[in-house]
């Protein structure tokens, strides 16, 4: 039987550590699409603003006593609306049914949401299977050059980060 899946929320002085674990799971994707990188994505920067931030909490995911994720969540960008900012599953428990199982329990962890949000690049086609076929989501607007109506990660030389030229929009409307 597989062990339940539980939020611990994370502490500010764990940011280095989470950073460089979702920099890690993000690097496979952008290395496949784009090559090596020669900076992470996310910037330790972001990852540093969501651990400061009054409205973001931070978990680190674990199933039993292995740490296999971690997300931010934004809270209550409008009433009853929250916003998934970063998600990850470290690649060895991917295609285990782990990501369901980690958003069910931040479903779970946040009742009151009506809206939930969330963004990914345009070439991650396993998160967008993810989130449409698997979590209930929605896409509901696409991110591009003709459409930018949003601001987008930037590297901080103030160039787009890569993966950034395009970006679906997904929400979840909860029953």
């Amino acid at each position: 039987m597989r062990e339940k899946i539980v939020l611990v929320r994370a502490k500010a002085e764990d940011w280095k550590e989470f950073a460089g674990e979702i920099q890690a799971a993000f690097a496979i994707a952008l290395e496949e699409h784009y090559g090596p990188q020669e900076e992470p994505v996310p910037e330790d920067t972001e990852i540093r603003k969501a651990f400061a931030a009054e409205d973001r909490d931070v978990y680190y995911i674990f199933q039993g006593d292995q740490k296999v994720g971690g997300a931010v969540i934004r809270r209550g960008q409008k009433a009853m609306y929250n916003e998934l900012e970063l998600f990850y599953i470290s690649p060895a428990y991917h295609s285990r049914g782990v990501g369901l199982a980690a958003w069910q329990a931040i479903e779970r962890a946040y009742p009151q949401t009506k809206v939930w949000e969330t963004i990914t690049p345009y070439f991650e086609q396993r998160n967008i299977h993810f989130y449409l076929n698997k979590c209930g989501f929605q896409a509901v607007e696409f991110f591009n050059r003709m459409h930018p109506g949003r601001d987008l990660p930037m590297g901080e030389d103030g160039d787009p980060m890569p993966g950034t030229e395009a970006f679906f929009r997904f929400e979840k409307h909860m029953q």
